[in-house]
């Protein structure tokens, strides 16, 4: 009988616990003893696992992918236990570890690890931050798994030449966040990669491709170590708006660990009440072999305590959007992990959380009815290139450039929040929780170093920009 993969759920325990979500800034009395619970967890994870020597087993350098995606409260990985990783493995003998990250479309690295306090951290353990959107794409990938619009994604430098071409020679942790995706239904380890792909080859096959585009990645590069931040896990998907936090964001307490990519995202899932049948991605690693034998729970060796995990959470977005939008989808087809679950975020976020305006139309999806179309009065948001092919032209001559919003791909992130931005009067700049000119200069250090990063224009409150 072949050995079953490992995987281990450990415990936060944290002093005076009441179970209340755990602010992301604490008092410096309260933040020393949350570092001492958090690098005790991650000691006893690696331990479990023979321990960082073993582990490294005479690689010297470590490359560390958190989920540094955007500055929302909870939707990233803690840099706590970011930080509890590289200590133990500095102690374990690695010579450098470098913390690398290609953050959400419309951000760029540079900017979320200021925010996050990844940058401080590095500068305080001795790790190096690596901004992939800064970096030269240096290689073309085909995505293998389907027939989509884009068949080939570039990376950066690190990705390409450290994580596939030599791959051997360095030790890969993955550490993404416990949360839902409202297009994947889960990210963890396995979505995680989709940093990997720029962010102009992320905005193709961004519907129902996706779950199987997420595997293609993972067919060129599997970590050597899964390590999920749970402390918190958000529920009705990936990025709760921060109206909603104490509705969404569920204080698990726990971190789960694995060498096994697949193996670890079961578990994961597992804890959220959901399976294959709700992670098509995982189905379809499934499928395709990737993982060492595993096709369920009962081929994995579980250390810790599943069962206490007994409910099913919802990874759709709660339906709270302004009423005064109307919003005309395809009859045909209007994919979650596109043009619907992508834009309807954003339009959430802007209304519970920076008090955006209403008064337009959303048009996404594919099959209209053309007189519902040519009933709009405009201004008219228009997602997809589905529903750009489709009816774009139709409204561009009826209404004009002046009231017509465009955002190709089936995720053009930018352009949906730029869009957005300029018809719900939201400043681009009030995403970010700091001095505004900070976040200039940084943007400036970020264009100086030739970011590609898909940034909208600061001014896209003010001025039409798509």
């Amino acid at each position: 009988m072949m050995k079953k993969t490992k995987v281990m759920i450990e415990n936060l325990h944290l002093d005076g616990d009441d179970g209340s979500l755990i602010p992301i800034k604490l008092p410096k009395h309260q933040q020393n003893s949350f570092n001492t619970a958090i690098q005790n967890a991650v000691n006893n994870i690696f331990n479990e696992f023979g321990g960082g020597k073993q582990l490294l087993n005479s690689k010297k350098n470590v490359y560390i992918k958190p989920n540094g995606i955007d500055t929302k409260p909870y939707c990233h990985t803690r840099v706590e236990v970011i930080e509890a990783v590289v200590r133990y493995f500095f102690d374990s003998g690695a010579k450098n570890i470098y913390i690398f990250e290609n953050c959400t479309q419309t951000a760029f690295t540079r900017i979320i690890f200021h925010v996050l306090g990844y940058t401080k951290m590095c500068k305080r353990t001795g790790a190096k931050a690596i901004y992939l959107d800064e970096e030269k794409i240096v290689s073309k990938y085909e995505f293998k798994g389907g027939d989509y619009d884009l068949s080939t994604f570039g990376v950066s430098e690190t990705v390409g030449r450290e994580l596939i071409d030599n791959r051997d020679k360095n030790f890969y942790i993955n550490m993404p966040k416990l949360k839902t995706h409202s297009m994947a239904g889960a990210t963890f380890g396995i979505k995680n990669q989709w940093a990997f792909p720029k962010h102009f080859d992320r905005k193709f096959d961004h519907n129902y491709n996706l779950h199987s585009k997420l595997i293609d990645v993972l067919e060129y590069i599997q970590p050597d170590f899964t390590l999920i931040d749970g402390v918190e896990g958000t529920t009705h998907g990936h990025y709760p708006p921060t109206a909603l936090v104490k509705d969404i964001v569920k204080p698990f307490r726990i971190l789960i660990g694995g060498k096994d990519v697949i193996a670890t995202d079961l578990v994961a899932a597992r804890v959220f009440g959901l399976g294959t049948e709700d992670i098509p991605h995982l189905k379809i690693a499934i499928e395709r072999n990737l993982g060492v034998g595993i096709k369920n729970l009962d081929d994995i060796d579980i250390i810790g305590d599943l069962s206490k995990f007994t409910e099913k959470y919802s990874y759709d977005l709660v339906d709270k959007f302004p009423e005064d939008v109307n919003i005309v989808s395809g009859k045909e087809m209007w994919c979650r992990e596109g043009c619907k679950n992508n834009p309807l975020t954003l339009l959430q976020t802007f209304y519970l959380d920076y008090e955006g305006k209403g008064g337009f139309d959303m048009v996404a999806g594919k099959g209209f009815d053309l007189n519902e179309i040519d009933n709009l009065k405009g201004p008219v948001f228009v997602a997809g290139h589905c529903a750009i092919e489709e009816v774009g032209e139709r409204l561009l001559k009826r209404l004009g450039k002046k009231k017509v919003y465009f955002s190709d791909g089936c995720n053009n992130l930018g352009q949906s929040t730029a869009a957005l931005s300029h018809l719900m009067k939201v400043n681009i700049l009030d995403l970010v929780p700091i001095n505004p000119f900070i976040s200039v200069k940084l943007l400036l250090q970020a264009k100086l170093h030739k970011t590609h990063a898909n940034i909208p224009s600061f001014l896209s409150k003010w001025i039409k920009t798509v």
